[in-house]
C-alpha cells in the first residue's frame, strides 16, 4: 500500500464509510453509536490506511449506495448485484446471508415454486439486494416495495414477505399466524464496494484487505462480537 492508494481510497484524508443500519445483521446501534461487522471492517481498513474513519450511516441500502455514487462516501458494504456493479466495484464476499419468504399459516404457498405465480404479491424493502434479485428473476409474481418488506406486507395484506433470514425469522417467531418457506430463495453475498473508476492498485488493495480479514479470523470475530450467526465467505479463487 502506497500514498497513491491512500489518496484513491480516502481522497479527503478521511475514509468515509457508508454504513447501512437497515441491515441489522451487518450493522447495529444508532447513527451516533453504530456497531457491527461493517463498522469494525471500516475502522480496520482505516487503521491499515493510516487515516481517520468517518462513519456515514443510513437506514437503507439504496441510500448507502447513493452516498458513494454522489461522492459523499468513499466505500460501502453492500450485497453484490449486477445492477449495483454498474456504478460500484466490488470485492469478493466477506459474509453470506440468506433471503427467505414468510407467508400466513393458511397460505396455499408451500414451496419456492408456489411463490412465482400470477396474483401473488411480495413485500420487499425498496432497493434491498433481494428486491433487485426478485425483480430480475420473477416472471409472474408482483414485487411491492416499501420502507420495510414486513411493513408493506402487513399494511397492504400481501401474500408473501421477503427479507434476510434473521429479521424475517424474528418476525415469524413473534406471530403464530405466520410461517417461513424453506429453503431460502437466495444466498446474499455481502462485500465491500468502492466507486467505479478507482485505480487498479486501489481496488487490488481493498480486495486483498477483504481476503486477509477473512483468513485471519477478523470477520468471524466481528460477527461473534455483534451476536450474528452467519457464515464467513470462503476465500476467493486466485
Amino acid at each position: 500500500m502506497d500514498d497513491d492508494v491512500r489518496r484513491e481510497l480516502a481522497p479527503t484524508g478521511v475514509l468515509r464509510a457508508s454504513i447501512n443500519l437497515g441491515n441489522p445483521v451487518l450493522a447495529q446501534g444508532s447513527p451516533s453509536h453504530p456497531s457491527g461487522v461493517t463498522v469494525d471492517l471500516a475502522r480496520e481498513l482505516g487503521r491499515r490506511l493510516d487515516v481517520p474513519v468517518q462513519l456515514v450511516c443510513f437506514d437503507a441500502a439504496r441510500k448507502s449506495l447513493a452516498a458513494v455514487v454522489d461522492g459523499a462516501a468513499d466505500l460501502c458494504f453492500l450485497a453484490i448485484d449486477p445492477a449495483r456493479a454498474e456504478v460500484l466495484t466490488f470485492t469478493a464476499a466477506y459474509a453470506l446471508i440468506e433471503g427467505v419468504f414468510a407467508v400466513p399459516q393458511d397460505s396455499s404457498i408451500r414451496t419456492l415454486n408456489d411463490v412465482d405465480r400470477p396474483g401473488v404479491r411480495i413485500g420487499v424493502k425498496q432497493g434491498a439486494a433481494y428486491d433487485l434479485f426478485l425483480s430480475r428473476k420473477l416472471r409472474f409474481a408482483e414485487v411491492v416495495r416499501g420502507a420495510e418488506g414486513t411493513m408493506v406486507f402487513r399494511d397492504l395484506g400481501l401474500d408473501v414477505a421477503a427479507g434476510i433470514r434473521q429479521p424475517i425469522a424474528a418476525f415469524v417467531a413473534a406471530d403464530p399466524g405466520l410461517r417461513l418457506i424453506e429453503p431460502p430463495f437466495m444466498q446474499i453475498e455481502q462485500a465491500v464496494a468502492v466507486p467505479t473508476g478507482r485505480t487498479a492498485s486501489a481496488v487490488r488493495f481493498v480486495r486483498w484487505f477483504v481476503e486477509d480479514v477473512k483468513v485471519s479470523g477478523f470477520v468471524a470475530d466481528a460477527l461473534r462480537r455483534s451476536g450474528q450467526d452467519i457464515a464467513v465467505a470462503p476465500a476467493a479463487d486466485g
